[in-house]
C-alpha cells in the first residue's frame, strides 16, 4: 500500500492556526460554562487523556501528535495513558461514576458515546472550542457523536470493514479478481485449497462485530431503533447465522473462538490463509509485520462479499469526548480541538492508516491518491450505521455468547439467532 506524498508535505498543506478558531473567553485551566468557547492562547493547565489505540502499532503516532500539541501549547501538559481497548469501557464508566482518577478526555468508541451521554458523564460540546469547523466532518462520523439533539464528542477516526486478500496467492491459484459474493468466496476458497493446499478465508470467531457484514448483507440488522423492535432473529438474521456456520462447516473458512485476532493476523501474514475481513485499523500491523506483505503491493482490498441482498459493512470509528466532571475543561477543549484538526488527522493517517473524519483531509491529494483512500472513502460513505442508542454497546455481549456457541457447534444458527433476540428483548424491553 503506498502513502503518496511525504507526511511533512501533507502536514504543511493542512496546517491550521487553531488559535484563530476559538473566541476570547475563559482563561487558565478552570472549567468554563457548558457551551462556552475559549481562546487557546490564554489557556494553561493539564489534561489526562485515555487512549485505546493499539499500544504497539498505533499509540506511538498518537504520542507524537500529542508532543506536537505540547510544543504548540507549552502551557498545557498532557498526561497520556494507554488503556487496552478490551478493558476500556468498564474502566471509563467506573472512573466517571466515582470521579476517582477519571480522565479529562477519552477516546470513545462510537457506540459508547450515546450511553455515556445518557448517563450525563460527557460534556456537551456544541458552541465550545472543542468543536470547530463542524461542517467539515463527514456525515456518518458526525451522526455517531449525537445524543438527544446535542453533540457529545468530536470525530477522531472513522472506519468500516473490507475483504483483505493476498494477491500472490490469488494469482498462484488462478483467481483473477476478489469474490463479490459469498458464493464466489466459497468457490475461490475451494480453488485455493485445491491448488495451494491452504485455507481460503479466516473468519474471526471470538468477536461478533465480524458477523455484522453477513447480517447486513442479508438485509438484516440487530434492532430497529425507530420502532423499538428486535430484528436479529428474523429471517434475515437466521440466514446470516446460517451463512457464517456454513463457511466453516464447508471448509471454506477456518476460525477460532479464542485469540481470534492474533490467530487471524498471524495466519494472514504468514500466508496460511488468503483472505480475511478486517478494517483500516489493521493496516499498521500488516504493513509493519513483514511476511507475505513485506512487499506492500501484495495486499489487496475489496468490498466485503455480498450476501443474498447487498454488500454492506458496519460503520466504526473513534471520537474524542470530554468528561463532564473534569476540572480542566478549558485545556481539554484546546486539546480536542487540536487532535481533531486537519493537521493532526493527516499525521494520524500517515502514521497508522486510520481514516480521517474531515472532508478537507480526504480532499488532499496526499491522501486521496493512496490505495487505502481510493477504496475506503467510497466504503465509508456507504457504511451501515449501527443503532446510536444508549444501549448500543450492550448488544454485543449476548451476540458474542451465541456467535461463539454456534461456531463451537453447541447451538444451531436458528437457536443462536433466537437466543440473541430473546436476550435483547429482555434487556431492552422491546418487542
Amino acid at each position: 500500500m503506498r502513502r503518496g506524498i511525504a507526511a511533512s508535505a501533507l502536514v504543511a498543506a493542512l496546517a491550521v492556526t487553531l488559535a484563530a478558531c476559538g473566541s476570547s473567553g475563559s482563561s487558565g485551566g478552570s472549567a468554563p460554562a457548558a457551551g462556552a468557547s475559549v481562546d487557546p492562547s490564554t489557556v494553561s493547565g493539564s489534561v489526562t487523556y485515555w487512549d485505546t489505540s493499539d499500544a504497539k502499532a498505533e499509540a506511538p503516532t498518537y504520542q507524537a501528535v500529542i508532543a506536537d500539541f505540547e510544543k504548540k501549547y507549552p502551557n498545557i501538559k498532557v498526561n497520556y495513558v494507554n488503556v487496552p481497548f478490551g478493558d476500556a469501557q468498564n474502566k471509563v464508566k467506573n472512573a466517571f461514576s466515582t470521579g476517582s482518577g477519571a480522565p479529562d478526555v477519552i477516546r470513545s468508541e462510537i457506540a459508547w458515546t450515546p450511553e455515556l451521554a445518557a448517563d450525563h458523564y460527557l460534556l456537551p460540546l456544541d458552541g465550545t472550542s472543542a468543536l470547530v469547523s463542524a461542517d467539515d466532518f463527514l456525515p456518518n462520523p458526525v451522526a455517531a457523536t449525537k445524543y438527544d439533539g446535542k453533540t457529545y464528542a468530536v470525530p477522531q477516526v472513522t472506519d468500516t470493514m473490507a475483504l483483505f486478500y493476498n494477491k500472490k496467492m490469488f494469482a498462484a491459484a488462478g483467481i483473477a479478481t476478489p469474490p463479490k459474493s459469498i458464493d464466489e468466496l466459497k468457490t475461490d476458497s475451494a480453488q485455493i485449497k485445491q491448488k495451494l493446499g491452504k485455507t481460503g478465508f479466516y473468519l474471526r470467531g471470538d468477536d461478533p462485530y465480524w458477523s455484522l457484514s453477513f447480517l447486513y448483507g442479508e438485509g438484516g440488522d440487530l434492532v430497529d431503533a425507530n420502532s423499538k423492535t428486535v430484528t436479529v432473529d428474523n429471517a434475515a438474521g437466521v440466514k446470516a447465522f446460517s451463512t457464517i456456520k456454513d463457511l466453516v462447516d464447508s471448509g471454506a473458512a477456518k476460525t477460532s473462538v479464542t485469540d481470534g485476532w492474533a490467530n487471524m493476523m498471524s495466519d494472514f501474514q504468514s500466508g496460511n490463509v488468503a483472505m480475511m475481513i478486517n478494517g483500516p485499523w489493521s493496516l499498521a500491523t500488516i504493513n509493519s509485520g513483514g511476511g507475505e506483505f513485506t512487499d506492500k503491493s501484495n495486499l489487496g482490498i475489496a468490498v466485503v462479499p455480498a450476501g443474498s441482498v447487498t454488500q454492506a459493512a458496519p460503520q466504526g470509528g473513534q471520537s474524542y469526548a470530554i468528561y463532564a466532571g473534569s476540572k480542566n475543561t478549558a485545556a481539554s477543549q484546546v486539546f480536542v480541538q487540536y487532535m481533531a484538526s486537519p493537521e493532526a488527522q493527516a499525521k494520524i493517517f500517515q502514521g497508522t492508516g486510520a481514516l480521517p473524519t474531515r472532508k478537507s483531509v480526504w480532499a488532499e491529494p496526499a491522501i486521496a491518491d493512496t490505495d487505502e483512500a481510493k477504496f475506503f472513502k467510497d466504503a465509508i460513505d456507504k457504511a451501515h450505521q449501527r443503532p446510536w442508542i444508549p444501549e448500543g454497546g450492550t448488544l454485543f455481549d449476548p451476540l458474542k455468547t451465541e456467535y461463539t456457541a454456534m461456531l463451537s457447534g453447541k447451538e444451531s444458527p436458528q437457536t443462536a439467532a433466537k437466543n440473541t433476540g430473546d436476550a435483547y428483548r429482555k434487556n431492552l424491553g422491546w418487542k
